[in-house]
């Protein structure tokens, strides 16, 4: 059996730590595990299987006999050093923004479209975490009835802006409690001008807002990674999608409520349940009568994406309503790039084509 030399490049961030975890736990055999991060990080230890491991600082050649790379380090890191590792033989599965868009990349959530990667030239992305586990849940829905519109509303979770964010919240609400006055510095997002409280606060802007003013790049986000991935179109008309994207006080975990339309008419909640209850993945807790329904704060640590309060929209005919809540850290981000990582070692496509993508 093939074993399989590893890089994870931004090792000692938030998703890195969890990017170890999983690999760890995963199908692939490995055979040595190089962590990479910035020149700060190096020389910290540790631990992958029980072993100490020492972080490196990340240069072009830190890829030279590496054969997969799990990416997240940032989008301006992966844009520097994943073309290199591919010009060295790697194939890499990048879990930042930096390709997603790329008409050369595939944007994978491997139980909807796993096929995608029989394609790739060297890079693949992993899509926005906020998108994984809507889609998801919308993708067994869409193969049984069909969609024509889907409208989603966020409650994104802090630690999907990076652990100093995370920080940030856990001082503000200590501030809060006693009483004293907040200095937030990084929230609703760093790039932008201004800041605002978290803690104890919604804010409804998520990454900076686009020139129109009309969605903010996450909203964006949303919109067109969703069309790339169930319609290989980010411009597709096929099926309407708009987006809100909240901030919410809470740690880890997103929640959304994601209204859909339905294209065939011979739908009914009951069957739709069972297709999201059937799906690789999805996790099914809706009984009301009980008061059972997915929370983020059992969804934290777990892999799969958790579905509750499906029901008809009574006002629209063909229309429903339904809660998705997934760990951002986990499915949203280190899990389902590990995850592609299982595919492509089971596929036999750790290989990069004569024709790799090298970015632009």
């Amino acid at each position: 059996m093939r074993e399989f030399n590893v890089a994870i490049l931004g090792a000692t961030g938030a998703v890195g730590t969890r990017l170890i975890s999983q690999l760890e736990q995963s199908t692939i055999p490995v055979k040595s595990v190089k962590l990479l991060a910035s020149a700060h990080s190096a020389g910290k230890k540790l631990k992958f299987k029980g072993r100490d491991v020492t972080v490196e600082e990340a240069k072009p050649e830190s890829f030279e006999g590496v054969d997969l790379v799990l990416a997240s380090a940032g989008g301006s890191i992966s844009k520097k050093f994943l073309p290199e590792a591919v010009k060295r033989g790697a194939v890499c599965v990048d879990n930042t923004s930096a390709f997603r868009m790329e008409p050369e990349v595939p944007l994978v959530i491997p139980e909807v479209n796993e096929k995608a990667l029989y394609n790739h030239r060297g890079i693949i992305s992993n899509p926005n975490c906020s998108t994984i586990q809507m889609v998801v849940c919308l993708n067994p829905i869409y193969k049984k009835y069909g969609l024509k519109q889907v409208i989603v509303s966020t409650y994104q979770a802090v630690s999907g802006a990076g652990q100093s964010a995370l920080n940030e919240l856990m001082e503000e609400s200590q501030q809060v409690l006693n009483g004293e006055k907040t200095d937030p510095k990084i929230l609703p997002t760093k790039g932008d001008k201004k800041h605002y409280q978290q803690a104890f606060n919604l804010l409804p802007q998520i990454d900076v807002f686009e020139q129109d003013g009309y969605y903010t790049h996450e909203e964006w986000k949303m919109i067109h990674e969703t069309k790339k991935i169930m319609l290989d179109d980010m411009d597709a008309k096929d099926i309407k999608v708009t987006a809100t994207c909240v901030r919410v006080p809470i740690r880890i975990a997103h929640g959304e409520t994601v209204y859909f339309e339905v294209a065939d008419d011979n739908a009914n909640t009951d069957e739709i349940k069972k297709a999201l209850a059937d799906a690789p993945g999805v996790v099914l807790q809706d009984d009301t009568a009980h008061q059972i329904y997915p929370q983020p704060i059992e969804a934290e640590g777990k892999r799969e994406t958790f579905v509750g309060r499906v029901r008809p929209d009574y006002e629209n005919e063909g229309s429903y309503h339904m809660w998705v809540v997934s760990d951002n850290l986990l499915k949203g981000a280190a899990w389902n790039t590990v995850q592609i990582a299982e595919r492509l070692v089971a596929d036999d496509l750790v290989r990069v084509p004569d024709n790799p993508y090298l970015g632009k």
